[in-house]
């Protein structure tokens, strides 16, 4: 536990999914947790969850289009815990659709939540990590980052977004450690936002071979548990049985 014991890390999407099975995952490693997440009574549940197994966590309402709340999610780990050393961008939506349907509204919300919000991150704990000399971003992608598919042309766009955005800042940086975990089909609620008929039933048929979230939670974990002179640069986490 030597790695990640006491480092308080910040989540974001902690309410379900990827996010939640990260939470689980290091505070059951002794991490001191920071949740963040529109719906409020599922982080309540969860951090009490947390709590009743010996582990520390706290939470906080966020919405990551907002930068001012990633901004007060920040200040809340810094004036409860003294410090951040982690922020695990995970929060994202993928409404997909072909491109021809012009759903710009959803196209809209994914740049806002998957690029935007991950840049929102980023600008609110880089002041605090460089003033400590240290710290560790990562950023969650998807295999979505690495190829295009039909109906997910956007939703890849601002996968690629989020690794350019992440290896630019890795470079810039040389006291902060930088990670993209890129994770291929999980379980969790992130087809909920599927909109169009089609592309849900191809969604739920690509889902059938799914890895659990708390796979991807274990390599988030293995990137932060690290030296601090080894910086994990990207994991790609994908079902054994998926070609894509």
């Amino acid at each position: 536990m030597s790695g990640i014991k006491d480092k308080v890390v910040i989540i974001t999407g902690a309410s379900s999914g990827i996010g939640e099975a990260t939470a689980r995952v290091l505070a059951a490693n002794g991490a001191r947790v920071v949740l963040g997440a529109r719906r409020t009574d599922r982080l309540e549940t969860l951090a009490a969850s947390i709590r009743a197994t010996g582990g520390t966590a706290i939470y906080q309402a966020l919405d990551v289009t907002r930068r001012s709340q990633l901004e007060d999610i920040v200040a809340l780990a810094k004036s409860r815990f003294g410090q951040v050393d982690v922020i695990v961008n995970n929060a994202g939506v993928m409404p997909l659709s072909m491109l021809d349907q012009l759903k710009v509204d959803e196209w809209d919300r994914m740049v806002d939540v998957n690029i935007k919000g991950v840049l929102y991150g980023i600008a609110a704990c880089l002041p605090v990590m460089q003033a400590q000399g240290n710290g560790q971003i990562i950023n969650l992608a998807s295999t979505g980052g690495h190829r295009v598919s039909p109906s997910a042309a956007v939703y890849c766009a601002t996968k690629f977004a989020v690794r350019a955005i992440s290896e630019g800042l890795r470079q810039e940086v040389d006291n902060i450690r930088v990670t993209i975990i890129s994770p291929g089909v999980t379980e969790s609620e992130l087809a909920d936002s599927i909109s169009d008929p089609d592309a849900k039933l191809r969604m739920e048929i690509f889902r059938k071979v799914a890895i659990s979230a708390e796979a991807v939670a274990r390599t988030v974990l293995f990137a932060i548990e690290q030296p601090e002179d080894v910086d994990i640069s990207e994991i790609l986490v994908r079902p054994t049985a998926s070609p894509n």
